[in-house]
């Protein structure tokens, strides 16, 4: 049996409590008038600015592509009925948002 010393148990734990606290948060809003907000961040509390916003249609093609602004947030025409919102800031760090789910 393969003994590892107690001192990297805490290691271990922490990096792996550090990892999972970035977590992606993003969350869209009808304005009412036409646009839709959409407001991003991460759970460790870090700006998205930045973060890659992509709008697809109802098609699955691609209406419009962004960027969260310097709020984190992102502002764009409401596309139809049937759309989704990608928040994109990575592998595993990525939120999907159907229209349906928009209010």
């Amino acid at each position: 049996m393969l003994m590892r010393p107690l001192f990297a148990l805490p290691i271990l734990i922490l990096s792996a409590g550090a990892a999972a606290a970035h977590t992606p948060v993003c969350a869209c809003y009808d304005n009412g008038d036409g646009t839709v907000l959409c407001e991003g961040g991460f759970s460790d509390g870090a700006s998205a600015s930045g973060v890659r916003m992509v709008v697809y249609g109802d098609t699955d093609t691609i209406v419009l592509e962004g960027a969260m602004d310097e709020n984190s947030e992102f502002v764009f025409d409401k596309p139809g009925d049937a759309f989704r919102v990608l928040f994109d800031a990575g592998e595993g760090h990525q939120i999907d948002i159907p229209s349906d789910e928009i209010y």
